[in-house]
Parts: C-alpha cells; sequence; structure tokens
C-alpha cells in the first residue's frame, strides 16, 4: 500500500479531504433565505402578491420623507430588503460575492457578531442611499449592500486569510487606517471597487437600464471598512 511523504495512507488522507463546499453554517443560512425567497417570488406568487411582498419588505426611500404615515414595515424593510433580489443574475453574483467575503469574515467573527455586521452594514447602505435620494419611489432591493461592507472589512484586514483552523479566516490584526491607506494591493481593490461601482451606477442612468442603487454599495463599504473594529474582540478575535 502507497504512503505520502508523511507515511500517511492514501486513504487516511482521503478521509481528511474538505467538502467542495466549504461554507460557514451562517453562510449556508443566509444564502438559502436569499434563493427561498426569490423562489417564491419568481414561481409561486401572483404579480399582485410580488407586489405586495415589495411593497412589505424593499427598501422605498419615499416611505421616510414625510410622503408616507410610518408604520410597521418602515422598522423592518431597511433589514428584509437584502433578502430579495430582482433577478437571477442579481442574485447568483451577490450569493458569489457572499460565499467570498463572508466565509472568512463570519469564520473570524462567530455567528452573532457576523449577523450583527450584516445587519448594520445593511442599514448603513441604505441610509446613504436615502441621504441622496430621499424622495426617492424606487425600491431597492439586494444584499450588495451588506456585502459591501464585508468588502471593507477584507481591506481592514490587509486580505489577510488562514486555514490553520482548518477553514478560511481573516487573520490577524486590524490594520490601522493610515497602513491600509499606505497599502498598494488594498487601495488598487478600494480604488478598482469604487470606480466599478460609479461606472455601474452610471450605466444605470441610461433609458432601458435597471437602475443600480450604487450609493448603498458604498454605504455599505464605508460602514464596514470604518466599523469592523467594533465586532472584533478586544483580544483580536
Amino acid at each position: 500500500m502507497d504512503r505520502n511523504r508523511n507515511g500517511a495512507a492514501p486513504e487516511a488522507m482521503a478521509g481528511r479531504r474538505e467538502p467542495v463546499f466549504n461554507l460557514p453554517p451562517i453562510i449556508m443560512l443566509l444564502i438559502g433565505i436569499c434563493v427561498a425567497v426569490y423562489l417564491v417570488q419568481a414561481y409561486v406568487l401572483t404579480r399582485e402578491q410580488n407586489e405586495i411582498l415589495l411593497w412589505l419588505g424593499a427598501f422605498w426611500p419615499i416611505r421616510y420623507s414625510g410622503q408616507l404615515p410610518l408604520d410597521l414595515y418602515s422598522f423592518t424593510s431597511p433589514f428584509t430588503y437584502a433578502f430579495m433580489h430582482g433577478s437571477l443574475t442579481h442574485l447568483a453574483i451577490n450569493m458569489i460575492w457572499l460565499a467570498a467575503f463572508g466565509s472568512p469574515l463570519a469564520n473570524r467573527l462567530g455567528n452573532g457578531r457576523f449577523l450583527l455586521f450584516w445587519a448594520a452594514s445593511g442599514v448603513a447602505a441604505v441610509g446613504l442611499h436615502y441621504f441622496v435620494h430621499p424622495f426617492d419611489g424606487a425600491p431597492v432591493v439586494g444584499a450588495s449592500g451588506a456585502i459591501s461592507g464585508m468588502m471593507g472589512a477584507a481591506a481592514r484586514f490587509g486580505f489577510r486569510t488562514s486555514r490553520t483552523a482548518g477553514k478560511p479566516s481573516f487573520d490577524g490584526p486590524l490594520l490601522p487606517f493610515a497602513e491600509v491607506f499606505r497599502s498598494r494591493a488594498a487601495m488598487t481593490f478600494v480604488a478598482v471597487w469604487m470606480v466599478i461601482n460609479v461606472v455601474t451606477g452610471l450605466a444605470g442612468m441610461a433609458p432601458g437600464v435597471g437602475q443600480i442603487a450604487w450609493e448603498a454599495h458604498i454605504g455599505g463599504f464605508l460602514a464596514g471598512f470604518l466599523c469592523i473594529g467594533l465586532f472584533v474582540k478586544r483580544d483580536g478575535t
């Protein structure tokens, strides 16, 4: 029977092989909710029911500008909008980025702090969108604001990841702001990310193209970049 250089049998090595989808349970849960909501919208609800769900669950800036009375959904929609998506492409892109940036952050923060971070980034995202478009009558949906927060957090970790615990996790202490600004890799990422968001936002203004809430992306990114330290324990974990 063949063995590797460390003396372990191939059968034993195969027994320790990592699963193809090594995602934290909290990430799988969030992806599952987003997928389930989209499937219900696409294949279960009627058009009228979809319109009701959109009104109750999406973020509508005009709701908060004195044009309409505040109700329960005025307080829940800044959170629930993140689980709704406008198309299969919109859903797929967001879930891929959630898996890529959310997994190492969830492994670093733990379930509770990660969910709080998700919620805070999502609220900050629509908060900036509202600040720019307080009388906008178009709904905002999608997890990209919260995911942008995770990208901002990744920049503060200098994109360092470790697999010492058998799973990807952002590694080391947070970089001070000055050090991030001196990091060529971090600043290149931030610059490219900002340019892409501005360009896609401007492209969304063209006739016949769906509007992209790029201000919400920036709001989420800034929240993650500036506030990730509130979610990391003082001992660095």
